[in-house]
């Protein structure tokens, strides 16, 4: 008698993209928004420029406060607006 022995492979799920930020409001209740600045070349001239984007993201216990840079992960929808959550608060 021979086993025979199935490898089932699970598939890998993609890495989630994660922000690091500063916080510009957190007036909303279980939500923050935070301030991300991207630095890219400008397509036609090649200046640096400053891109400048807003995520609303999950904060739970509100550990957030007003001015802290923290870290942001992709997540599913949790509202109209909200599809990030709040990793780590990396400076207060």
């Amino acid at each position: 008698m021979s086993e025979v022995t199935s490898t089932v492979e699970t598939p890998i799920r993609n890495l989630r993209k994660e922000r690091v930020g500063q916080v510009v409001s957190t007036k909303m209740a279980k939500t923050a928004v935070v301030e991300t600045v991207t630095r890219v070349p400008h397509a036609k001239f090649g200046k640096i420029i400053k891109q400048i984007k807003k995520f609303y993201v999950h904060d739970e216990e509100s550990k957030a406060q007003l001015g802290d840079t923290v870290r942001i992960a992709e997540t599913r929808p949790l509202s109209k607006l909200k599809r990030w959550r709040l990793v780590e608060i990396v400076k207060h």
